[in-house]
């Protein structure tokens, strides 16, 4: 089955997942018995069904489903998509909350190197905050991978938002999607005044895999320097729940779940899994200004306290976040509720950005 194939099966599990685990849709159909058999005993660990977890498993591994499975998925995901086709926006991606339409960027000649851009509705100078999808280095998108309400939030706060793509493990090197991070940057920060946006003021943010790109921008200056800026173009970096800012301490502790994932990204050359970890950038000079945001996963703890201390010896002002959830479910819902005016990261985040960006 080629790439295309498995990305469409993984979309269509995470659609068909996103309800109860294997239960009836209404307006669908059931899975299958054998179907439901067939995914319980390649993702449910233990016997549990964990939402978070399976979603996780069949995103890695649609591909190992037989050809029956994936076709119950595609066909279950069309009953949904069409249930559920008022709500979205197009492509079968939900559409943010109160927030209009983005303007979609290209800012290289690779079709993944495109970002969303909301500006507040007037705005000839507003301050700039970036989003970096998570997804592994390896999946993702600017349309699915951040919160709903996140973009609205923003609008509401006066800042621009953007959301952007980058290219993709194993096209790309993790070394060529932090350069695409610098060059969407790099990109809007050009057109500033014709786009709304105040050039001086900027803030990069990012989950999971995407807190790992920021905080490498936002700590190897190379990055930015190759995009004909500099840190004195970021006012603040907002990693949030990354597990992989020192690389090989992460890899060194992964189960053989992520381990995978890290092996794909980073490969095994000790070298340059050091020269791809944030906490050994952290001596001066780094952007001025970081809020590292986690739940409660031993790791993600770890790592965040580690990149806070090495922050923190080299004069960079940090502060940390902590906030309730464990595992891939409290993992995921911190990217997901972040913007919820209820969601207790979400004032802790307007906190910073309001000291930082004023």
């Amino acid at each position: 089955m080629n790439t295309a194939a498995k990305a469409m099966i993984a979309v269509a599990a995470a659609a068909v997942l996103a309800a109860p685990i294997l239960a009836h849709p209404r307006g669908g159909a059931r899975l299958p018995a054998d179907c439901r058999q067939e995914i319980a005993a390649l993702c449910a660990q233990n016997g549990q069904r964990d939402r978070a977890q399976m979603r996780t498993c069949l995103r890695e591994k649609a591909g190992e489903l037989s050809e029956t499975c994936r076709t119950a998925l595609r066909e279950r995901m069309q009953v949904r998509g069409g249930r559920d086709g008022a709500a979205r926006r197009g492509g079968g991606v939900l559409a943010p909350i109160n927030a209009p339409a983005p303007q979609t960027l290209s800012y290289g000649s690779d079709p993944l190197q495109a970002l969303d851009l909301w500006v507040p509705e007037g705005a000839k100078s507003a301050p700039l905050v970036l989003f970096v999808h998570g997804g592994g280095w390896k999946r993702g998108s600017k349309d699915n991978a951040g919160s709903r309400s996140l973009p609205g939030h923003m609008l509401e706060q006066g800042y621009a938002f953007a959301s952007i793509n980058y290219r993709l493990v194993p096209a790309a090197t993790v070394e060529q999607q932090a350069s695409d991070v610098a060059q969407a940057i790099a990109h809007l920060l050009a057109r500033a005044e014709t786009l709304g946006i105040d050039r001086s003021r900027v803030v990069i943010t990012g989950h999971s895999a995407g807190a790992h790109l920021a905080a490498l921008v936002g700590t190897d200056e190379r990055y930015l320097r190759a995009a004909d800026l500099s840190f004195a173009d970021i006012d603040g970096v907002m990693p949030n729940d990354g597990a992989a800012y020192d690389v090989p301490a992460q890899m060194a502790q992964a189960g053989r779940f992520m381990g995978r994932t890290y092996e794909q990204a980073f490969g095994t050359d000790v070298a340059r899994q050091q020269a791809l970890s944030p906490t050994l950038h952290a001596a001066a000079p780094n952007a001025p200004d970081f809020l590292l945001l986690h739940v409660q996963r031993d790791d993600g703890v770890a790592q965040a306290n580690a990149l806070a201390a090495a922050l923190k010896r080299a004069g960079t002002r940090v502060e940390i976040g902590s906030f309730p959830g464990t595992g891939l479910r409290g993992h995921a819902e911190i990217n997901r509720k972040l913007g919820e005016p209820d969601y207790p990261a979400t004032p802790v985040m307007d906190a910073w950005l309001k000291k930082v960006l004023r």
